[in-house]
């Protein structure tokens, strides 16, 4: 494969990597016009099929077109054993190969860490930020609004076997739940799915693709200055002048 050209310019910020995190970051700091914004993604574009059809991930998970196909060292507690550690290979990262399950965590664990330290880690900290970036098919509420560009959908299958394990889970106690996104996990309910429509909605589709007139595609775009740029093979060294 051809090596890609040198690129060269002056930018306020690189960001290596357009995975889930690299998207939003470049959604964020381009939105405003005088930060010049680097964009590396050393993996492909997503313009396969199964990056989009949610049961793709059967085919995009452990695939080296689509995955870097990384393993654990091997973990004496687990007989030695190593195991896959899929990470997506493709602009939206692993949002765009994994089951696109939307699952904040526990409100405790989040306290814990402010509490270790991590200031502004906290459950009533972060929940803001949530809500900022969700499109949530629950409506604007305590928990969740609308209007942010990361889509959070119910899922649109279901099966008779789920529904009766909901109910055996019920009558060993385990109570019914609508959300589990609340802080609290404990309960029984489907999960919600990063789609829209029935297609996956991945961090690429939600905060990459829709600003790309501030991140043009492997070149300079005139007003803003930024970059978004990449090239199919993996990057041997990056050198950055600070």
């Amino acid at each position: 494969m051809a090596e890609a050209a040198p690129l060269e310019g002056e930018y306020d910020y690189v960001i290596v990597g357009a995975g889930s995190a690299g998207c939003v970051l470049a959604n964020r700091l381009s939105a405003d016009a005088k930060n010049r914004v680097l964009l590396l993604e050393a993996g492909g574009r997503d313009n396969w099929i199964w990056f989009h059809i949610p049961v793709g991930y059967l085919f995009a998970i452990g695939n080296p077109r689509s995955d870097w196909m990384f393993k654990t060292e091997a973990v004496p507690g687990l007989n030695g054993r190593a195991l896959n550690y899929p990470r997506g290979k493709v602009i939206g990262g692993s949002s765009s190969i994994n089951a696109m399950i939307y699952m904040r965590g526990q409100a405790g664990d989040y306290d814990h860490w402010r509490q270790l330290g991590l200031t502004g880690w906290g459950w009533n900290d972060v929940l803001p930020v949530f809500k900022q970036h969700e499109h949530h098919f629950l409506g604007a509420g305590e928990h969740h609004a609308v209007g942010g560009e990361w889509r959070i959908e119910h899922p649109r299958v279901r099966w008779d076997l789920l529904d009766a394990f909901r109910e055996a889970a019920e009558q060993a106690g385990i109570k019914r739940i609508v959300d589990f996104n609340t802080g609290d996990n404990e309960g029984s309910a489907p999960y919600h799915v990063n789609q829209k429509f029935g297609r996956r909605w991945s961090a690429a589709r939600g905060f990459l693709k829709p600003v790309l007139g501030r991140l043009l595609g492997q070149g300079r775009h005139e007003d803003s200055g930024s970059d978004f740029y990449f090239h199919a093979v993996k990057f041997r060294a990056l050198e950055i002048a600070l």
